[in-house]
C-alpha cells in the first residue's frame, strides 16, 4: 500500500502543478494536500507508529484509513472543481476527520499498551493528527456558521499546512536524516520533547492570526524559530558534508526543512503586506514546490526500498536507494530555486519545480526497473 500511496501523491502533485493555470486555487491546493499528501502521511504514520512504540505492525483495518482519508480528499477536490458541488464539503471533511480520529485513538492505544516510554516523535504525530482534526472541524463549523466561512477556511488551511503536514514533517525529519546518513543524532529525542510545545503553540497562533488577528501570526512564527533553528543547527554541525553532496536523499531533506522555514517567513510577511510590489507573494506555492516536493521525493528515496520489500536489508535495498538518490543534490537546489520563484510570484518557478519532479519520477521508474532486473538476475 505505501509504495502505491507514494506514487499516487507524486501523480497528484504533478497533475495539480501542470493544471494550476486552469484549475481554481482551492482545487489546486486540495488535490495536492487532501488527495496527495494526506493519504500518504496516514500510510506513513501507520508504518512508523508501531516502530516508535515498539509494537506489532498495523492491522489491515488500520491500513484502510489512508483509503478513507483519500475518499474524503477526493470529495473535497470534487467540491472545489464542480459548480454546485459545494454541499459535499461537510461529507468530505467528516470522512477525513473520522480517519484522523481513528488513527489518533489507535496511536494512543499503542502508547498505553507498550512497555516503557515511546519515542518522542510519537507525540509530534499525535499533535499533527489533532491539528488535522481541528482543521476539519473548522470546515464542519463553516457549514453551520457560513458568515464565518472565510475566517474558518484560513484557520483550516494553516492548521493543515503548518500543523498536520508541517509537524509530521519536522517530527519525521528529525529521525530520518540520521537514518539516511547512518550517524545518530544523540540530541534528537530531547530536542523533540522540548520543542513540541513551541511548535504546537506557534501553529495555533499562526492559524488564529491568519483567521482573525494577523499580529498573532508573527508571534506564532517566532515560536516556530526554536524548533526549526535547533534542527537546522544540529544538522549543520553533524551532517553538512552529506547535505552538500551531489547525490543522496540528505540534500533533499535539508532543502525541505529550508523550504518549510521560508514558506512560514513568506506567509508572515504576506499577512502584513496588502499593497505594493509584494502583492504577488504566494506562500502556498513556496510551501508546495519548495517544501512538499523535496520532502516527499527525499523521503521516498530512502523509504521506498524498505516499503517495497520489508525485512532484512540486502544489496537490493542499497542499490535501489542509491539509484533513487542519484543527483539528489541537484534536485534539491532546483526545488528550492523553483519554490522561491513561485513564492515571489514568478510562474516559471512552478514550471521548474514540476520539471524537477517529473525528472524524479522518471528516475524512480528506471530505478525500479533496474531493481527488478537485478532481483531476477540474482534469483536461483
Amino acid at each position: 500500500m505505501l509504495p502505491v500511496l507514494v506514487f499516487l501523491a507524486l501523480a497528484a502533485f504533478t497533475g495539480a502543478l501542470l493544471g494550476s493555470p486552469h484549475a481554481g486555487r482551492a482545487a489546486f491546493l486540495h488535490l495536492i494536500l487532501a488527495a496527495g499528501a494526506m493519504p500518504l502521511i496516514f500510510g506513513a504514520m501507520s508504518h512508523f507508529i508501531p516502530v516508535l512504540t515498539r509494537t506489532r505492525e498495523a492491522s489491515a483495518r488500520i491500513g484502510m484509513l489512508p483509503i478513507l482519508a483519500l475518499s474524503g480528499g477526493a470529495i473535497a477536490v470534487g467540491a472545489c472543481s464542480f459548480p454546485g458541488a459545494g454541499v459535499a464539503w461537510p461529507a468530505g471533511a467528516l470522512l477525513a476527520m473520522t480517519a484522523a480520529i481513528a488513527l489518533l485513538l489507535w496511536s494512543r492505544g499503542r502508547r498505553k499498551a507498550m512497555v516503557g516510554r515511546p519515542h518522542p516523535g510519537l507525540a509530534w504525530y499525535e499533535a499533527a493528527l489533532t491539528c488535522l482534526s481541528l482543521a476539519l472541524l473548522a470546515i464542519l463549523a463553516a457549514a453551520v456558521w457560513p458568515q464565518h466561512l472565510m475566517a474558518l477556511r484560513r484557520f483550516h488551511l494553516h492548521l493543515n499546512t503548518l500543523g498536520f503536514i508541517g509537524m509530521t514533517a519536522v517530527g519525521t525529519l528529525t529521525v530520518l536524516m540520521p537514518t539516511v546518513i547512518g550517524r545518530p543524532d544523540p540530541e534528537a529525542g530531547q530536542r523533540l520533547q522540548c520543542d513540541l510545545p513551541w511548535a504546537m503553540a506557534g501553529t495555533l497562533l499562526i492559524a488564529g492570526g491568519a483567521a482573525w488577528f494577523s499580529p498573532l501570526a508573527w508571534v506564532g512564527s517566532a515560536l516556530w524559530v526554536r524548533p526549526l533553528f535547533g534542527l537546522a543547527s544540529s544538522w549543520g554541525r553533524r551532517y553538512h558534508p552529506e547535505i552538500l553532496s551531489l547525490h543522496g536523499a540528505a540534500p533533499l531533506l535539508a532543502a525541505a526543512l529550508t523550504g518549510f522555514a521560508l514558506s512560514m517567513l513568506l506567509g508572515a510577511t504576506a499577512s502584513m503586506v496588502a499593497t505594493g510590489k509584494l502583492h504577488a507573494l504566494d506562500p502556498a506555492a513556496l510551501f508546495v514546490t519548495g517544501f512538499l516536493l523535496p520532502l516527499v521525493s527525499g523521503a521516498a528515496s530512502q523509504l521506498l526500498p524498505v516499503w517495497m520489500r520489508p525485512g532484512v536489508q540486502q544489496p537490493w535495498h542499497a542499490g535501489l536507494r542509491r539509484r533513487l538518490g542519484r543527483y539528489g543534490g541537484v534536485r534539491a537546489v532546483l526545488f528550492l530555486l523553483g519554490g522561491l520563484a513561485a513564492g515571489l510570484g514568478y510562474k516559471w518557478g512552478v514550471l521548474l519545480s514540476v520539471a524537477t519532479l517529473i525528472w524524479f519520477q522518471l528516475l524512480a521508474a528506471w530505478a525500479l526497473l533496474q531493481a527488478t532486473v537485478f532481483q531476477r538476475g540474482n534469483t536461483p
